[in-house]
């Protein structure tokens, strides 16, 4: 079972998701570190992120575990390296590839049908557990996203927002896994709230209906 919880880059998924599982007892899975993990050893292989065979080869071959915040490549702990801008770029890339998309996502399902997860990425609740009973989409104002991501990498928020606003475009328009939101999703927007009454909203929606314990 799983609470999908789903929006664009800077909209606070990470956050949110991780403290709703650690206030319910669930089990956090960042789908997007799994396409971070491709786009990082695309890289390291040498491969251009945009050839579709290649890099779709290399995913299907990938040793990829997540264990809440610690995600293993090949069993090494790749948790920072995945967070460069270098491989954000990358990602949105690899993860546009139909046949990267189709080897995730299956992992995906078969880590979610083992447990119970509050799982955050682009295309939990359309794509990967559309029968989710929880959906969530998280969004924020462009200018609040890139403040939030240039805090987190240091770079200028002229240079976040640019690449922010190619990068949704690039997830709204790609043909497999495009960012949406589900149509029975709760939209909440996230722009100037505290995480806490965030997580707080989330957790108690799942105990209204009956997901988690009260």
């Amino acid at each position: 079972m799983v609470i999908a919880i789903d929006g664009p880059a800077g909209a606070g998924k990470s956050t949110v998701a991780r403290g709703v599982a650690e206030a319910l007892g669930f089990t956090y899975l960042d789908s997007g570190s799994m396409y971070r993990s491709t786009a990082l050893a695309a890289l390291r292989a040498g491969l251009d992120p945009a050839d579709g065979e290649a890099v779709t080869d290399l995913a299907r071959g990938l040793e990829i575990a997540v264990d809440g915040g610690t995600i293993l490549l090949g069993g090494v702990d790749v948790s920072g390296d995945i967070r460069t801008p270098a491989v954000t770029e990358a990602a949105s890339k690899v993860s546009a590839h139909p046949g990267v998309r189709e080897s995730m996502v299956e992992r995906q399902r078969a880590m979610i049908d083992a447990g119970d997860y509050v799982a955050e990425g682009r295309d939990i609740g359309t794509v990967v557990s559309p029968d989710s009973p929880l959906k969530v989409f998280l969004v924020a104002s462009d200018s609040e996203r890139a403040r939030r991501r240039a805090a987190q990498t240091g770079e200028p928020f002229e240079v976040v927002l640019a690449a922010q606003r190619e990068r949704d475009r690039r997830d709204r328009e790609r043909k497999h896994g495009a960012l949406r939101s589900a149509d029975d999703a709760v939209e909440v927007d996230t722009t100037g709230l505290e995480v806490a009454d965030v997580v707080s909203r989330v957790a108690e929606m799942a105990r209204a209906r009956g997901i988690a314990a009260p």
